[in-house]
């Protein structure tokens, strides 16, 4: 009890205020030594996390699979998961495209950039094929060496198959063994998480320093409104209403998932933030240990709402740009695919931009006005990724209220309430 009222009295975001005005003051006052010591800092954080996210998923995934009593819990688990990752993703596209038609932020004049420009370099760019491939791995190792998380994620479930078809005996030993290590890396994560308030102060001082270099709005402006008003339709208004509609509070859910909404806003990572998620899930929100740990690192990697709404509107706003027309018929196929891009993204900083420019790519349309947009993707990147962690929880409460409402004994029930 003593234990438990201590924790209760530091309170993390007065850490995180004072990180931010910290970093605020530190931004404003333009010395390039700071600026250098904190892209150390920020280096060294996001290493770490990078460090323990791709182990996080796999452990989690397998531990909790594993620890099954058949096949069938997680057919129940990932039919569900599945169904609201389709229906956040398409209504996040959808209100996307709604909002472009509306504003049409086309009507904005957007100068070129050089032709010269890097981003114009079509060696960087990926096709859906490579990556497609890329889901089934030639060996163990090399998912988690190319930080491929689609291709540790397919390891680890067909792995949870796997030992789930093994006899009991087999089956006890391996989910020990898993579930020790598992438990090993969360305190790993929970050391990392202790540094963040350090880590802050260093990404506000970036975020600063790139501000201070006076860029041009307005010819943006439509397009950033466009973009931002989406993601803040989806995350105030459509996911509480899914929330709202399952009879789950969308205050008490916001406050639990606060310190895993702040790694994912400071990060640019939805995977970076998976270990801060899971936990506030299981301590804060209630939801319990199996669901959290197999619900979460799932959304990780296909719930990606906020990425379905930048891609639909930044690859209509490049294209119309540089003059392409589209009729009504052709936008609404834009929903389908920017939802299926979305679903195949990974978790990681910068992950939908580079999606956006891999299909204006393949249409051939010159990239000189994602030159334009890269700036104030950071902003965008941020938010998304907030969004993304957002929606990843309440997909997962809304996971838990069903098998609690069905009566089905996945893992005894938590002793909150969602």
């Amino acid at each position: 009890m003593c234990e438990k009222d201590k924790t209760k009295k530091f309170n993390p975001n007065i850490f995180f205020a004072i990180a931010i005005v910290l970093g605020v003051i530190t931004g404003a006052m333009q010395i390039p030594f700071l600026f250098t010591v904190a892209e150390m800092v920020s280096q060294v954080f996001i290493n770490l996390l990078k460090l323990v996210s791709l182990p996080i998923i796999f452990l989690s995934i397998v531990s909790t699979a594993s620890g099954m009593d058949s096949l069938e819990h997680i057919k129940i688990l990932g039919r569900k998961v599945i169904k609201y990752t389709f229906l956040t993703t398409i209504i996040a596209a959808t209100v996307a495209l709604f909002l472009f038609i509306v504003i049409q932020p086309v009507r904005s004049v957007v100068p070129l950039l050089d032709s010269n420009s890097p981003l114009t370099n079509g060696d960087q760019q990926k096709t859906y094929l490579t990556f497609f491939l890329q889901i089934v791995p030639s060996n163990v190792i090399q998912p988690f060496s190319e930080n491929n998380v689609i291709g540790v994620l397919f390891l680890a479930l067909l792995l949870s198959i796997a030992i789930i078809t093994l006899p009991s005996n087999h089956r006890s030993v391996l989910h020990s063994f898993f579930s020790s290590i598992y438990a090993a890396i969360i305190t790993v994560t929970r050391w990392v998480v202790a540094i963040m308030p350090i880590a802050i102060w260093a990404f506000i001082v970036i975020f600063m320093r790139d501000m201070q270099k006076g860029l041009d709005v307005k010819s943006l402006a439509l397009y950033l409104v466009c973009i931002l008003s989406a993601n803040l339709i989806q995350a105030f208004l459509i996911l509480p209403g899914l929330l709202q509609y399952k009879n789950i509070s969308p205050w008490r859910m916001i406050k639990g998932m606060a310190p895993a909404l702040s790694v994912a806003f400071f990060t640019k990572s939805s995977a970076a933030a998976l270990p801060a998620a899971i936990r506030c899930a299981e301590e804060n929100v209630g939801i319990s240990r199996r669901v959290a740990s197999f619900t979460l690192p799932l959304c990780t990697t296909i719930n990606m709402n906020a990425c379905a709404a930048f891609i639909l509107i930044t690859v209509l706003f490049v294209s119309m740009s540089q003059g392409m027309t589209y009729t009504y018929p052709e936008m609404f196929l834009w929903i389908i695919l920017s939802t299926i891009a979305a679903i195949g993204n990974a978790g990681v900083p910068m992950g939908c931009y580079f999606l956006a420019s891999a299909f204006l790519a393949a249409m051939n349309v010159p990239l000189h006005i994602l030159g334009i947009i890269l700036p104030f993707y950071t902003l965008i990147d941020m938010l998304e990724s907030a969004i993304n962690v957002w929606s990843d929880s309440c997909v997962a409460a809304v996971v838990q209220q069903e098998i609690n409402e069905e009566g089905l004994m996945i893992e005894s029930p938590s002793t909150h309430k969602i």
